[in-house]
């Protein structure tokens, strides 16, 4: 059967075939359209007769339409015979209908990436910062230094009076940080009149008056703290007595050091075994250090620094008590050496551990490179009595 067998559709209503059989030409027995209706409607497009696909000749061709080339290096030719299809029938369709086109949409140009293989710039290496303004804490060291060592050989008297004034800055210090960051209101008054009278007695009357004037002071700080309300008074008083047994009473042994025949020497090795110390710490650490002694207490420290200071220190030791302490020996000065960076390191440690938890770096602010009073009494507060122990042991009290 050809295309030119199709008959007319039957007319509404009748099923089979006429008695005279089909008319060739006859026009279409349906529904009857008005002309201008029918001069309405749009022809269909013409769609060219192309072959099929299926079979083995085209499977191909088919794979090339639906999935494109099948390798890499296959040439494209078996598209090209359906391109002029497609594009004619999808511009005939567009002409026709009238399909809108969308205006084409500008491409965002992106920025390239660099290349993962080209060089680049190696930063340059950082300096080691000691972290302070190291001029000015020489400087401040040195002006320090000068009053001690002026008022230690000149009348002893004075230099006691230099310990009571760095005992009740200390103290001031110590009593506004822990009522700034904590709350805690430890009574100064008693404390500061207390921490000096404890100098002074310890000065004069020697162990015994010390421990005296460090009752008497824990008592006052009691009472003073009576006239507020009881709100808070288990801990403002526990303060007040940590505070004067850490300040002037610790501070006391080195007045108790000045009343031997040589004092000023007894403390000047004080002195200068703890800045030894300090100062090896600091400069083998800096240099060398790369493991870290207490790092959750104080990051700064390093096992490297505690060998210098042990180091310097022992070496400080034997040569003071070889030629400054009268009838001392040389190793006994290295195990004051050796004591002396110990406690000097414990009582840095000590008091980096207050101000960590009071959330501080330093004290106060009223030395320049150095902060505060208590920045300075860190490590010699713990030391002196030690050293004042050990003096005792090796050369007697006289």
């Amino acid at each position: 059967m050809n295309d030119s067998s199709w008959g007319a559709p039957p007319q509404h209503g009748y099923w089979g075939p006429s008695d005279q059989g089909p008319v060739q030409g006859a026009a279409p027995a349906g529904p009857a359209y008005d002309a201008p209706e029918a001069q309405q409607t749009r022809p269909m497009p013409i769609v060219p007769d192309v072959p099929a696909y299926g079979g083995d000749q085209d499977d191909d061709r088919g794979a090339a339409r639906l999935s494109g080339p099948l390798f890499r290096d296959e040439s494209p030719q078996a598209q090209s015979y359906e391109q002029p299809y497609e594009q004619s029938y999808e511009q005939s369709y567009e002409q026709t209908y009238d399909v809108p086109q969308s205006p084409p949409q500008p491409v965002a140009q992106q920025n390239p990436e660099p290349m993962p293989d080209a060089p680049q710039p190696a930063p340059a290496p950082q300096k080691k910062s000691a972290g302070r303004d190291l001029g000015a804490a020489i400087g401040v060291g040195v002006g320090l230094g000068v009053v001690i060592i002026a008022s230690l050989f000149v009348v002893k008297a004075v230099f006691v009076g230099v310990i009571a004034v760095a005992v009740v800055v200390g103290l001031w210090e110590l009593t506004s940080r822990l009522q700034e960051r904590k709350g805690i209101k430890a009574p100064l008054v008693p404390l500061a009149l207390g921490g000096a009278a404890m100098v002074v007695a310890g000065y004069v009357r020697g162990a015994e008056g010390a421990w005296v004037a460090m009752a008497l002071t824990a008592l006052a700080v009691l009472v003073w703290r009576m006239t507020e309300p009881p709100e808070g008074y288990l801990k403002d008083v526990t303060a007040g007595v940590f505070a004067a047994f850490y300040v002037p009473f610790l501070a006391t042994f080195v007045a108790m050091m000045l009343t031997a025949d040589d004092g000023p020497w007894r403390v000047l090795t004080f002195l200068l075994l703890t800045v030894v110390s300090d100062t090896g710490a600091y400069a083998v650490g800096w240099r060398f250090g790369s493991h870290k002694l207490a790092p959750r207490i104080s990051p700064g420290k390093t096992r490297e620094g505690l060998l210098g200071a042990v180091s310097f220190a022992m070496v400080a030791g034997a040569l003071c008590m070889q030629f400054l302490i009268d009838d001392g020996s040389w190793w006994q000065g290295l195990l004051l050496g050796l004591a002396v960076a110990a406690s000097a390191t414990l009582g840095d440690l000590g008091e980096s551990m207050i101000k960590r938890d009071l959330g501080i770096k330093d004290m106060g602010t009223l030395l320049p490179g150095h902060g505060g009073i208590m920045d300075r009494l860190d490590s010699l507060l713990p030391t002196a009595p030690v050293v004042w122990l050990l003096l005792v042991l090796f050369v007697g009290s006289g």
